[in-house]
């Protein structure tokens, strides 16, 4: 419950998240309250922002600690393969819950997470797909307001971070588990 954007555009990448926190789908804690509420944290030299459970920024932070040799994190099919070999230790040392339903042909992570470095601007669904845009993306459950929102405005006149922030602020102003502030963070292309 939350939106979190990413936008490319002239030389520029931009993350961007709300910061409200919600605890069991019912308790509501903006960052007035919750020091540790932003939604968006850097492993090496890539940004992150999750949508799902609280718990995915540390529980990410702490499986890429672990790892002795950094993952390349510049494309999708690297970064796929950092996800998949991240999938059995999060069911055995984080107690990942992932079961599917009959008809699902891969086994989920629960997770979506929206990722931005030098690079380019990707997403990750639960089922492990990873996929490259080329303009913008979001997730989260103010994502349908925050992507029309960045649609309406990406031709315009404006950076990736002033899209983003656009975007982030839609999905606050329109969804109920979305609230400010806002945070961004930008990066210049390569």
């Amino acid at each position: 419950m939350t939106t979190v954007v990413v936008v490319r555009k002239d030389k520029q990448i931009a993350i961007a998240a709300d910061t409200l926190t919600t605890c069991s789908g019912d308790i509501r804690g903006t960052s007035k309250y919750i020091v540790n509420s932003s939604k968006l944290f850097k492993l090496g030299d890539t940004y992150f922002a999750s949508s799902g459970s609280a718990s995915w920024d540390l529980v990410l932070t702490s499986y890429y600690k672990s790892l002795s040799k950094k993952p390349d994190l510049t494309s999708t099919q690297a970064i796929f393969e950092f996800i998949r070999a991240m999938h059995p230790a999060l069911k055995e040392g984080y107690y990942l819950h992932s079961e599917a339903d009959n008809d699902d042909d891969f086994e989920p992570s629960n997770t979506a997470v929206l990722m931005a470095n030098k690079k380019g601007i990707f997403s990750i669904d639960g089922y492990r797909s990873v996929l490259e845009h080329s303009r913008f993306y979001a997730y989260g459950s103010g994502k349908k307001f925050a992507l029309g929102a960045m649609f309406a405005l990406y031709d315009k006149k404006l950076s990736a971070r002033e899209i983003a922030k656009v975007g982030v602020t839609a999905g606050c102003e329109l969804d109920e588990w979305s609230e400010g502030p806002i945070e961004v963070k930008t990066i210049a292309l390569d």
